[in-house]
């Protein structure tokens, strides 16, 4: 969070969207009702530290660490928060003191807490009472969000066969101390809004995100038939294509086989950050994969694509816009399209918090191809276009590099490895006599892809051989 930032929301005051909240030595105990009234209307930003009239008082530095993780944890408790929303929280330095910024998405459900279901307006938080007023927020949700959309026919038959165990495994892997991971499937499905009950019709059961999260492809075909994501390249023949993937499956195994198709037609350029050598092509397209996956609106039938042409890659896909115009780091406000599906990637580090990926394109393109005239624009169908140095024969990128990214990039790296990579290594925990066959399929990913992860967390540590190739096994440190 800049300094600059937290001065215009100083400036900016109170109002729908922005609220201030004294907590020098406890949480607020109206945090959670202005937390649920962001949900419920158009999302908002909370400081805490800050009185009401703008003045910094700031946070007793022995709480400040502890109030992030009461945060998180209240808004994952289904008997507090309900449906619950993980809200992270950040800790924050301004003008000498502790403040703690909450960040709240517009969420496609309504919520209540403690039983009680609240609303925003100008003037703050307010209890919806009537019958009426909570029927018109079911209302207004149902048609701001198309993932929210019913299917009382779809049962977990309908899912591809271990999809949903991978998904809660990776988020075990990848948040171990995650309040999901105690969660019955039946749980996980109700407390990340998958499944859900709609009290202005009665419908119960799972949603089109459910659908899209998990379902097998003829299911999602059946009941999104216009659905698929196009990946082509268009280098050498640029009427039809040089290689193209017609993708039809689940969101999950639709973002490994984008990947896979940008890992097989792209080079990689390795940077150094901090300690650690990242991968630039995944730190880009991760970003822009998830983009076109997360965002669509799935009622329009305007095809979803990704082409790599020679000098740039270029996405399409339908959109229900919030603000229209070009996206770029600073100027917009970043707004979840189908928000469920969004917190699943999240969950499973295949997606930044909003707003993070765009600036993560512009950050990283600037080593990778040397420029900042990537493009994001919202309309009614979005576009994204990064440009690419021109590829041709002698762009190959064997060494690492370490040069500036406007400025330099030094921050500590939490995460050494990959996802895909962390599920290697829970592979093999389960299993320490797996073979590359086998790691391939449950991975969707090359053999020399495996070979080099599998070299790449020897050289970590993380993982041991021991004995010979065809009779021994493998050690997860």
């Amino acid at each position: 969070m800049h300094t600059e930032k937290i001065r215009k929301l100083l400036l900016k005051g109170e109002g729908i969207s922005v609220e201030f909240k004294k907590a020098k030595d406890q949480l607020p105990e109206n945090l959670f009702e202005t937390v649920t009234a962001f949900l419920n209307r158009k999302g908002g930003e909370i400081l805490l530290g800050v009185a009401d009239n703008g003045d910094i008082i700031g946070i007793n530095n022995a709480v400040v660490e502890q109030f992030c993780k009461q945060i998180a944890n209240m808004s994952n408790n289904p008997q507090l928060l309900f449906p619950s929303f993980l809200i992270d929280a950040k800790v924050l330095d301004y003008n000498d003191k502790k403040l703690v910024y909450i960040y709240v998405p517009v969420s496609s459900q309504v919520h209540s807490f403690k039983g009680k279901i609240y609303d925003r307006s100008t003037d703050g938080d307010f209890v919806l009472k009537t019958d009426e007023q909570i029927k018109q927020a079911y209302i207004r949700k149902s048609a701001e969000y198309s993932e929210n959309k019913i299917y009382p026919f779809l049962f977990e038959t309908d899912f591809s066969e271990g999809v949903v165990a991978r998904v809660r495994k990776i988020i075990r892997i990848y948040r171990p101390d995650h309040p999901w991971n105690v969660l019955s499937d039946t749980e996980f499905f109700k407390t990340a809004g998958l499944y859900r009950r709609d009290v202005a019709t009665g419908e119960e059961g799972f949603t089109m995100a459910a659908l899209l999260l998990f379902g097998k492809p003829e299911i999602i075909g059946s009941a999104i038939p216009h659905y698929k994501v196009d990946a082509l390249v268009r280098i050498q023949d640029m009427d039809r294509y040089d290689d193209r993937d017609n993708i039809r499956c689940n969101l999950i195994e639709s973002y490994d086989r984008l990947m896979a198709f940008v890992a097989k037609h792209l080079p990689d350029r390795f940077y150094l950050q901090g300690d650690h050598r990242i991968s630039l092509r995944e730190k880009i397209f991760r970003e822009v994969v998830a983009n076109i996956l997360i965002h669509r609106e799935y009622t329009n039938a305007f095809p979803t694509t990704f082409i790599i042409y020679k000098d740039k890659v270029e996405s399409k896909n339908a959109n229900k816009p919030h603000t229209w115009g070009e996206l770029r780091p600073g100027n917009f406000e970043p707004f979840p399209k189908n928000p469920h599906i969004a917190q699943i990637f999240t969950q499973i580090g295949r997606s930044e918090e909003l707003g993070t990926g765009v600036q993560n394109v512009f950050k990283y393109n600037k080593v990778y191809s040397n420029t900042e005239n990537n493009l994001f624009k919202e309309e009614d169908i979005f576009l994204t276009t990064v440009p690419l140095k021109v590829l041709h024969e002698d762009w190959t990128f064997d060494v690492p590099v370490n040069e500036p990214v406007n400025e330099p990039v030094n921050e500590p790296v939490n995460e050494p490895v990959n996802e895909r990579q962390n599920l290697i290594i829970s592979l093999l925990a389960e299993n320490n006599r797996i073979t590359i066959q086998e790691l391939m399929k449950k991975c969707n990913a090359g053999r020399e892809t495996i070979k080099r992860d599998l070299k790449k967390l020897q050289e970590l540590n993380l993982l041991k051989r021991i004995g010979a190739d065809k009779t021994g096994h493998w050690q997860t440190l």
